[in-house]
């Protein structure tokens, strides 16, 4: 794939979806020091979950909260089944997991929806064991029959293979092109600098030439007319 094959305002993505069908082997890692958690953020508040999210996912393009409709948000954030675990370092929230277990009554399956550090708590061990943590609490939970959780080519290089050692297997990988959330306005222009930024989108089409009326011509259906036209500023 060649940057000449990228559309405008397009970002190419690669996603790998992934799941673990049995529960894992062996011992729970021990609990790296000075961590306190995990915590379940019971009745998890939409600014706290948004602070988490937000500074979490912006060094990896993490949008799709942010476009979401915020009161959808709110809604499925009140809802039990869906779960926020916090864990601390000195006091502050050094990252999270959130857990999604809506489908376990229908077919047994569970989605690990998030996981991520803040970047000051990235390099410590912290993510390996909030993984098997995460891990091992869901397959204590009776009828599980699988675990899901997926990754993309934005997310941070030891991701996949961090999930491949927890005994995540690949379903599948999926290529396409996504907006790009910078160039959007959902994120910072410098949001996630190792991502190069898209090229932006061609600028739009001159306005449609005006009827002696002032109403813009309407081609293939002239009687379609705004009860009220205002020319813009500049419009002819």
């Amino acid at each position: 794939m060649t940057t000449g094959e990228v559309p405008a305002g397009k970002l190419p993505v690669l996603i790998t979806f992934m799941e673990m069908a049995k529960r894992p082997e062996g011992t729970a890692r021990p609990m790296p020091e000075g961590v306190h958690g995990p915590v379940l953020a019971r009745h998890c508040t939409l600014a706290y979950y948004r602070f988490l999210y937000d500074t979490i996912g912006e060094p990896w393009l993490w949008e799709i909260r942010r476009r979401m409709d915020q009161g959808e948000l709110a809604r499925m954030l009140a809802d039990p089944q869906v779960e926020v675990h916090v864990i601390h370092v000195d006091g502050m929230p050094a990252g999270f997991v959130e857990l999604d277990w809506r489908l376990l009554p229908a077919d047994g399956t569970v989605a690990i929806d998030y996981l991520g550090l803040m970047p000051w708590a990235i390099g410590r061990g912290l993510g390996s064991w909030l993984l098997d943590w995460a891990v091992r609490r869901v397959w204590e939970r009776p009828r599980v029959r699988r675990l899901t959780i997926n990754t993309c080519s934005f997310d941070h290089p030891a991701a996949l293979p961090l999930y491949q050692r927890a005994g995540f297997r690949r379903l599948r990988q999926e290529r396409k092109f996504v907006d790009d959330p910078r160039r959007a306005g959902v994120l910072p222009l410098g949001a996630a600098p190792h991502i190069p930024l898209a090229r932006p989108a061609p600028p739009a089409p001159p306005h449609a030439p005006a009827t002696p009326d002032g109403a813009p011509s309407q081609a293939g259906d002239p009687s379609r007319r705004p009860m009220a036209f205002r020319p813009t500023a500049g419009s002819p």
